[in-house]
């Protein structure tokens, strides 16, 4: 839940429990559909490879009865020869028709998998701002990562195990009736024993599952949010607790994770001790039907064969249970995010802005993050074109709110905002924003060189309007002493600047982009005051002709400003320029004097 003022800062984990597996499963195979000849082609290998399993147990029943039992003298040892020969044959088809399933089923479930990320990358894209403000960056990576892998991994082997362990399980019954029907119905009695304990130890399963990839989402989450954040961790010494945190959160994962593997690998040897059981008792009883019956040695050596095919799919049936909760607790989480509400941001009829006189007006604007905690209280501002509007007051205030609502990041339950007499729901989102640049008071840069950052405030501009850009904001001087200029490689968010020079680089973003209207929230904060004052000039550049929004702690900054609000506690309580408000003797007087405190 966000809190009042300064913007929305807040952290969640979606862990609801699935609505519908089955809808989950079909939605899963969807994005394979596409591939169905492929699939087609693999799953007639899988049939191939079945066909051929059976056959290469059968065959072994005349080879026993007509050359081992009998005994084979060297005129039947071109027989066995040629059997043999036939036997080798079915175990060639076999691999062949292995590799060949492995093979298509790989390409079918990686490309799947790469539409999968594919959509969720692009629904990533389309969230609104409010997502982002209440999830763990590393719960959402863990959805990219960890939760796509284990779908992958099912996509990749278990889909045609489960085939061909259902047409094993159909093709050995077949034989099984065949050769022994008594034989058959005591093998048989195990199965609903089997179906018993799978069923159990699947439901419990799949809630443990389920469970284990909520905790490693939150544990990721806040291993991501440790790292980023280690200096503030190393400054306020707070590395115990960070311990004690994770060790929580870890040991929450294990438990987890004890319960879901537990479940998950018990039931392969339950299973596999079952069919042992079931093997033993077969060939116990096929041993009294050979001496009472004259049931032939062959036919017994072959059921027992097939009596241990049968538990096998059965229990490998079992054992991709396993890989089948964790790819559905995993796909839930996806489909999740996928499903969330993209910002909608495209009216039926969308105004261009091209050509419309940049003044901005609040009028009676009312907001709250949430609808119980209100942020700003019936503002009303006015800004012509090429005006100068500061923000200043207390942290949470409200100051940020403003910028955010100017750019639709979140839109107001009551007043309305307007750019050239037009509300701001007649433009599209992309038209918006394209016309409202913006420099942060957090610094984001991306892997690239400095250049292509630059650029990124508009991706057409030429290389000599991004030297022009970091001219106005003052960089150049800074990137030309550089090993290698505008092409420099930045890493790890510009690791490799200093924060001040950081943020020279986002002005000059910000002053390539051409926009008419500019936001800068605190975009001096990081610069020390000789760098601050160095850039005044630049600054005075590129607010030169554009409606300006300035939200400043350091009072010296908007001296200048054509209008001042303060703000407190969501209400401008005082207007004017700098001399005005002095004069006035009030909250802004107390906060340039020093008698208050920015608190």
């Amino acid at each position: 839940m966000p809190p009042m003022g300064g913007g929305p800062r807040g952290r969640g984990t979606d862990t609801r429990k699935p609505k519908d597996t089955k809808a989950t499963i079909a939605r899963l195979l969807t994005y394979i559909g596409r591939y169905k000849v492929q699939i087609g082609i693999a799953f007639f290998f899988v049939i191939l490879r079945t066909v051929a399993s059976l056959a290469s147990s059968y065959i072994l029943r005349p080879l026993i009865n007509n050359y081992i039992i009998e005994g084979a003298g060297l005129e039947k040892l071109g027989g066995l020869t040629a059997g043999l020969a036939i036997l080798a044959g079915i175990y060639l088809v076999n691999i062949f028709s292995t590799y060949m399933e492995s093979r298509l089923m790989i390409h079918v479930s990686q490309n799947s998998l790469e539409r999968i990320r594919n959509e969720l990358f692009t629904k990533l894209q389309k969230l609104p701002i409010r997502y982002f403000d209440t999830n763990q960056t590393g719960d959402l990576m863990s959805r990219f990562t960890n939760d796509v892998d284990n779908i992958g991994m099912m996509l990749d082997n278990t889909l045609v195990n489960l085939v061909s362990s259902i047409l094993t399980l159909v093709g050995t019954m077949a034989m099984m009736i065949y050769t022994n029907i008594w034989l058959t119905i005591i093998t048989v009695i195990m199965v609903p024993v089997f179906a018993k304990i799978a069923g159990i130890l699947a439901k419990y399963g799949q809630k443990y599952y389920r469970a284990q990839q909520a905790a490693l989402g939150a544990l990721n989450g806040y291993v991501e949010e440790s790292v980023n954040g280690q200096k503030v961790v190393k400054v306020f010494n707070h590395e115990e607790q960070c311990i004690e945190e994770f060790t929580e959160l870890n040991s929450d994962l294990r438990d987890k994770q004890i319960r879901a593997q537990f479940f998950g690998g018990v039931m392969g040897p339950i299973m596999g001790g079952l069919g042992q059981v079931s093997y033993a008792l077969t060939a116990l009883i096929g041993g009294v039907l050979c001496v009472a019956t004259g049931f032939d040695v062959g036919g017994l050596t072959i059921f027992v064969n097939y009596s241990r095919q049968f538990s096998f799919p059965i229990s490998n049936m079992a054992n991709q249970v396993t890989t089948v909760m964790a790819a559905l607790a995993g796909a839930e989480r996806v489909f999740t995010m996928m499903d969330q509400k993209p910002e909608d941001l495209e009216p039926e009829n969308p105004v261009s802005m091209e050509g419309i006189i940049p003044r901005i007006e609040l009028k009676h604007v009312t907001f709250g993050y949430n609808e119980d905690k209100i942020v700003l209280k019936d503002i009303n501002v006015v800004a012509e074109p090429g005006q100068k509007i500061a923000f200043v007051g207390s942290t949470g205030a409200g100051k940020t709110t403003v910028t955010n609502l100017l750019n639709r990041f979140y839109d107001i339950q009551e007043g309305t905002i307007t750019i050239g007499g037009i509300d701001l729901k007649a433009f599209s989102g992309s038209e918006l924003r394209k016309n409202i640049a913006m420099v942060l008071q957090d610094t984001h840069l991306f892997t690239g060189t400095v250049r292509e950052n630059i650029r990124f405030g508009r991706l057409d501009a030429t290389d000599e309007e991004v030297e022009a850009a970091a001219k106005t904001a003052s960089a150049h001087s800074f990137i030309m002493r550089l090993d290698k200029g505008y092409d420099t490689l930045l890493e790890g968010d510009g690791a490799n600047l200093s924060q001040g020079q950081r943020q020279l680089l986002n002005i000059a973003r910000a002053a390539i982009s051409n926009a008419p209207i500019l936001v800068l929230d605190e975009a001096t904060s990081s610069v020390d005051t000789r760098t601050e004052r160095h850039i005044e000039h630049g600054m005075d550049r590129l607010m030169k002709n554009r409606t300006t929004f300035v939200i400043a702690h350091r009072l010296s900054t908007v001296r200048n400003a054509d209008q001042i609000l303060v703000l407190e506690h969501g209400e401008i309580i005082e207007r004017g320029t700098h001399d005005e408000l002095l004069e006035k003797k009030g909250r802004y007087y107390e906060l340039y004097t020093g008698k208050a405190e920015l608190d």
